[in-house]
């Protein structure tokens, strides 16, 4: 049990310490959508699903916003420059808010 204590807090030192600003941004915007799914999944659990075109659209956007969010934290990583030949951070984030916009007109058409 120490042992992964001491793993967990050098995991917690390395991550504040080490992580520009920009990613612990995304990081917290990753964990507030997957909060969101997890809700709405519990949710869905306990109250049922009668307006399932309502609960699928809404969970599927969670899990479509939490993967462009990785995406967004992948190509805004510095140390993923070379990965990423030619595209800028200000590129990934309008690609970001571009898939976004794509992403809930979709998802405002699939309720109804």
């Amino acid at each position: 049990m120490t042992n992964l204590k001491v793993v967990l807090n050098k995991f917690y030192d390395e991550y504040v310490n080490h992580t520009p600003k920009k990613l612990k941004i995304i990081d917290a915007y990753l964990f507030y959508i997957l909060l969101t799914g997890v809700v709405q999944f519990v949710y869905c659990c306990l109250v049922g699903t009668f307006p399932f075109n309502s609960f699928l659209s809404g969970f599927i956007s969670c899990v479509s916003c939490f993967v462009l969010g990785v995406c967004l934290r992948l190509q805004s990583n510095p140390q993923n420059k070379s990965q990423f030949y030619g595209i800028s951070t200000e590129r990934g984030f309008a690609d970001f808010i571009f898939a976004h916009i794509i992403l809930h007109l979709v998802v405002m058409n699939f309720i109804g």
